[in-house]
């Protein structure tokens, strides 16, 4: 978008609003019946429009502004929308802001009517030969923190049905009798990512509850060859480890060994010649053969994506990564033993300095940075969202508002926009990135230059951040991949 293209100011702010609000609460059937009887998703720059309310819709219009200095308006993408409507589009993911921006902005039009541009830059996308993918069914081995975030991202992406279905949760049994209305209650309530968006109900005559209409078994077994998974009429299943417990190849083979069990997916870091994945940088080194993976870690996450992007225009010499990490349950809650260093005190009461293996994680997913990282961590008495601290020696000399806008690019128009998200206000804090999508969010306000030396600040929502990267590497390895708009785009979650 171009500065020269910002929207006339109203002449009444008031009845403009209500006009955009019509349109918002006017696209989110059309948004819907696309999803769900097409498997078409709709996007404004990389953000879902799916499920949203009508002022989120506005917000994320409004979004746009922030980061392109320039407006999108309801009045734009609801006029796409409505010509998308009028051509059989297949499943896929288009980006209608993108997709605007190319008509209202860029004067790609050239005086064509707006129905004939829509059909011309979605051509690939109208009657093409895609074959769905079958359902793959999902199961989650362990249900806490990451657990619960992976069944909201699950069940709120089932949509039409036909990727991927969350079936079962494997869990050990509770001491309490209600125990399956406890596990429910807890994804139903979270202190500190609200309430479940949409319905569940407990079916104890099935050992299930059922979030959105997905029905989901809950299992209990102590160890990961107990589980018959057939018996509950799930097969070639994707099991996301969640508990952390195996972490090497040997440990996380024994889910192979139950019926019904196809790949395995283990959210931290994996040990040995585990691959570490890292959604949009290495996924690429997934193949058809690999049945044990590792998502790697939410800071390591956070930092590869940017680490990436500054070496490949900056070439890294040398830096440091400091974490400033919310407190986990690793960490006890008053001063009590723990076979750590620091880990025993209290986490709501102080500031605990621990060691992160990011740093060395980094060299897993980026070879070319080996031995030039060294990482510590400061876990904080918050319970979301954390701070990476990249301090680094660049290659050559450069300017905060260079290095910037380098890194606004890269948020908006690379390969790594799903991963790097954009800040430039000066107000923001941690909270203010609770249920963030991105691996991180660069803050633009921080970054400080000094001719090669650079110290740029990363904010990343360490659960459900980290949670919608799992997603995205449990997406290619279940090999689902929808064609896009604009086709360069990545598409996903």
């Amino acid at each position: 978008m171009t500065e020269q293209r910002k929207r006339k100011r109203p002449d009444d702010y008031f009845t403009d609003w209500k006009e955009r609000e019509a349109l918002a609460e006017a696209m989110i059937p059309m948004v819907g019946k696309l999803a769900r009887e097409r498997n078409l998703k709709c996007y404004i720059y990389g953000k879902s429009l799916v499920n949203l309310s009508v002022l989120d819709i506005m917000k994320t219009h409004r979004w746009v502004r922030q980061v392109e200095n320039n407006e999108l308006s309801e009045f734009e993408t609801f006029r796409v929308l409505q010509a998308m409507e009028n051509l059989e589009l297949g499943a896929s993911h288009i980006d209608i802001g993108r997709l605007s921006v190319a008509y209202f902005d860029d004067d790609a039009g050239n005086g064509r009517d707006l129905g004939d541009f829509v059909e011309s830059e979605l051509d690939h996308l109208i009657d093409a030969e895609y074959t769905k993918p079958e359902p793959r069914d999902v199961v989650l081995f362990g249900f806490g923190r990451i657990g619960r975030l992976m069944a909201r991202i699950l069940v709120a992406k089932t949509d039409g049905g036909d990727n991927l279905r969350l079936k079962a949760v494997v869990v050990r049994r509770g001491k309490a009798e209600d125990d399956l209305t406890k596990r429910a209650s807890l994804l139903r309530r979270d202190s500190v990512h609200g309430a479940f968006d949409g319905t569940i109900r407990v079916d104890e005559e099935r050992q299930s509850f059922v979030a959105n209409g997905n029905e989901i078994k809950v299992i209990y077994a102590d160890a990961p060859e107990d589980v018959d998974y057939e018996v509950y009429g799930i097969h070639d299943c994707l099991v996301i480890d969640n508990t952390g417990v195996w972490r090497d190849k040997d440990g996380l083979s024994r889910h192979l060994k139950a019926n019904g069990v196809s790949k395995v997916i283990l959210t931290a870091p994996g040990k040995g010649d585990i691959k570490n994945i890292v959604a949009g940088i290495n996924h690429h080194e997934i193949s058809a053969d690999d049945r044990i993976l590792s998502a790697a870690s939410c800071t390591t996450n956070a930092i590869v994506p940017p680490l990436k992007a500054l070496n490949d225009e900056y070439a890294i010499q040398v830096g440091h990564v400091e974490t400033v990490h919310a407190f986990t349950n690793d960490q006890n809650l008053i001063d009590n033993y723990h076979k750590a260093d620091r880990r025993g005190r209290s986490a709501p009461l102080n500031l605990v300095i621990t060691e992160t293996g990011a740093a060395k994680a980094v060299a897993k997913v980026l070879p070319e940075l080996e031995g030039k990282l060294t990482g510590n961590a400061i876990r904080v008495p918050t319970p979301n969202v954390s701070m990476a601290i990249l301090n680094v020696t660049l290659g050559r000399e450069t300017t905060k508002e260079e290095l910037n806008e380098f890194m606004r690019q890269a948020a908006l128009h690379s390969a790594f926009k799903k991963q790097i998200d954009y800040s430039n206000s000066p107000e923001v804090v941690s909270t203010d990135f609770v249920g963030s999508r991105a691996a991180c969010v660069f803050d633009a306000q921080a970054t400080i230059v000094n001719g090669k030396s650079a110290v740029i600040y990363l904010w990343y929502d360490n659960e459900y951040g980290y949670s919608c990267q799992v997603y995205r590497v449990l997406e290619k390895m279940a090999g689902i991949r929808f064609p896009t708009y604009p086709e360069s785009d990545t598409g996903g979650f």
